[in-house]
């Protein structure tokens, strides 16, 4: 037997070294061995090197002595535990990772659907209101009382609509996860509850008045004028933060929208109240975007909350009136309260996908339609009339028509 490899004994019953090298160094190292018996059978284990793990006889007798007593497991034993262990947290982990859960399913959709406009929102959303509750959970493991259960959380503390969006945000991954292959569908419907969502902001002329006086009087002319845009133009507040100088044609007369909520690019009138607006506002020759945010090259995300509020307060709006959604509202009943503008072109005007979402405009426009209806009925009851000026005269039931058209 080669000397490096010859057992030597030492002062401790059962422990033993061979000569060998250290790593790394190659100088001389003894590399410790016990010897013992384990249900009748020799055991020979190695415990150690003498620098790489400070191993001594006296220490590797006191390995040996808990091994003779039982108190820990041969190597041989622990080599074949860990190996026991690592194969089932390596088939927990498979398993773990061919399940379709709720919160994989969302991920997967979000990662195939990045043309969803709203998608940083519902992220936020999901990540709140359902990753903790029943992202862990398979489809088919959901039960009815977990969608009830996220939806009265909700509606107790006065959030009906955001229930609504976070149950459909859950009907969409499961229908998704449907149709990808992933999940058999449920047993049951989720429900979202309905809302009413017709709400018609709007304002009088005095308030109006006292807005645009706000507007001239605030400081913050940043948040001013995309208010203003808000109310000479219709346009949403995403369109209105990504609008870009190259968008606005003063030429011909025309916004381009860009990338807008209903899908494809739109253009859409630009007054000439509008474009004498725009171009008072300043411009900024590094930045692209008619309102930079503070990071270079990215557009404003978002108004100042105390200016908003300090410019609500001033211009006394009603209570719930939102600031730029609710000026979009003031446009749509502006033009559909003037009897001058059909539904199909206010349509086109707030670039609305289908008819059904300017149809909430259209009791505006029948009520100029119901006061000219009454012009003529008063004009054939007072034929025959002997006075030539009564309360309801052709003339006056004309004038007052007249004057009504005036005001827009």
């Amino acid at each position: 037997m080669p000397k490096s490899f010859q057992r030597i004994k030492t002062d401790y019953p059962g422990v033993y070294f061979i000569e060998g090298t250290a790593v790394g160094t190659g100088k001389p190292e003894r590399i410790y061995y016990i010897r013992y018996r384990k249900n009748g059978k020799a055991v020979d284990e190695k415990v150690g090197r003498q620098f790489q793990n400070d191993m001594t006889p006296a220490r590797a007798a006191r390995i040996r002595a808990l091994k003779v007593e039982g108190l820990e497991i041969p190597n041989a034993e622990k080599r074949a535990s860990e190996q026991a262990k690592k194969k089932a947290e390596n088939t927990a982990k498979a398993a773990e990772e061919s399940r379709w859960t709720i919160s994989k399913l969302w991920d997967s959709y979000c990662e195939t659907h990045i043309e969803n406009k709203v998608l940083d929102a519902e992220k936020q959303k999901f990540n709140v209101h359902l990753r903790e509750s029943v992202g862990n959970k398979e489809p088919a493991q959901l039960l009815p009382v977990d969608v009830d259960r996220i939806r009265l959380a909700l509606q107790k503390r006065g959030h009906k609509t955001t229930a609504a969006r976070i149950l459909e945000i859950l009907r969409r991954t499961i229908n998704y996860g449907v149709k990808k292959g992933h999940t058999s569908p449920l047993t049951f419907k989720i429900e979202i509850p309905r809302l009413n969502n017709q709400t018609t902001e709007d304002l009088s002329e005095r308030q109006i008045k006292d807005l645009l006086e706000a507007l001239d009087a605030d400081a913050d002319q940043q948040a001013a004028n995309v208010m203003r845009i808000a109310l000479f133009t219709g346009m949403r507040r995403s369109e209105i933060f990504r609008l870009k100088w190259v968008d606005i044609d003063s030429q011909r007369g025309f916004i381009s929208i860009r990338d807008p909520k209903g899908g494809r690019d739109q253009t859409i009138p630009l007054s000439a109240a509008a474009a004498a607006l725009f171009e008072r506002i300043e411009r900024y020759e590094e930045a692209h975007w008619v309102f930079p945010g503070q990071n270079k090259g990215k557009h404003l995300t978002t108004l100042n909350r105390e200016s908003v509020d300090r410019i609500r307060k001033a211009a006394g709006f009603p209570p719930g009136f939102r600031p730029l959604h609710g000026l979009r509202h003031v446009f749509a009943s502006m033009l559909a309260s003037s009897g001058r503008v059909d539904l199909y072109t206010l349509q086109k005007l707030l670039t609305h996908k289908s008819p059904a979402m300017t149809q909430r405009y259209a009791h505006l426009r029948d009520d100029v339609l119901k006061r000219a209806a009454e012009v003529a009925g008063n004009i054939i009851s007072s034929i025959g009339e002997k006075d030539g000026e009564t309360e309801n005269s052709p003339d006056k039931q004309t004038a007052e028509l007249n004057r009504e058209k005036a005001d827009f």
